[in-house]
């Protein structure tokens, strides 16, 4: 029997003629956090919203727990968690009424949204924080609140867009090991980082695209073990080898 949460099946994209997204296919297994990366431009970001349904795709299919999600697109969506790279939350609201309204959108109410929402809110230590407005939050208070709007009504499967970006080391810190926590209680995880320490920390399986194709998907220790012989020893160096770019010269 298939372990397989996602099925992506040759997925393509286009735009103005242009193949974006050209035929890609991979599986997620419960329990994995797969590494999602690739340069610039290489079709990333049009696939996380091809799987997110935000973006229609022209050819294939997704499959979640073996149906297709365009069939059967809302139960799809709530099992479903994104956390966009663009800060998806209301600046006039406080932080509890933040979280409550995007778990409410999941038809939760009463008592189990106000159990929802507090237990998001102590997940991501934002809490005793509850009755602030996000205005008066550093950027990685920012970003765990964005966290927790994702993760209040306990999706099975969730998509974190770049989490990190413009935030100090510690607050880096604080949301790869929430990352982590969460994956333990049993959510599968698509994680995309153009940070791969990040991807060597916490992703167990890794998925390269560049120009819409997929390039390279391995177990991470099967990358490491078969670019070592060409003296490739980190993410890095075959992440430059593989894309002929420099992810110091990528924008994040």
């Amino acid at each position: 029997m298939s372990n397989a949460v996602l099925e992506v099946k040759n997925l393509h994209k286009q735009y103005e003629g242009k193949a974006v997204v050209d035929g890609i296919s991979f599986e997620i297994n419960a329990g994995d956090i797969i590494g999602f990366i690739g340069p610039n431009g290489a079709g990333k970001s049009t696939s996380i919203n091809l799987i997110s349904t935000i973006v229609e795709f022209d050819q294939g299919n997704v499959m979640y727990l073996g149906r297709e999600i365009r069939r059967h697109e809302k139960d799809y969506k709530k099992a479903l968690g994104i956390v966009p790279q663009d800060l998806a939350i209301y600046e006039d609201l406080n932080a509890y009424d933040n979280v409550k309204f995007f778990c409410s959108l999941y038809n939760i109410k009463g008592n189990q949204l106000k159990e929802k929402v507090k237990e998001a809110l102590e997940f991501v230590g934002l809490w005793d924080r509850r009755k602030e407005l996000p205005a008066k939050f550093s950027g990685g208070m920012k970003r765990r609140l964005n966290i927790a709007c994702a993760i209040a009504h306990s999706p099975k499967l969730l998509i974190m867009d770049e989490p990190t970006v413009g935030i100090d080391p510690q607050s880096r810190n604080n949301i790869m090991e929430a990352v982590l926590r969460l994956n333990k209680e049993g959510t599968t995880i698509i994680y995309t980082s153009h940070y791969m320490e990040e991807v060597e920390t916490l992703c167990n399986r890794i998925v390269l695209m560049d120009k819409g194709v997929i390039v390279e998907d391995l177990d991470k220790q099967v990358y490491k073990s078969k670019y070592a012989a060409q003296g490739l020893h980190s993410l890095e160096e075959i992440f430059l080898h593989l894309t002929g770019t420099d992810l110091r010269d990528m924008e994040v």
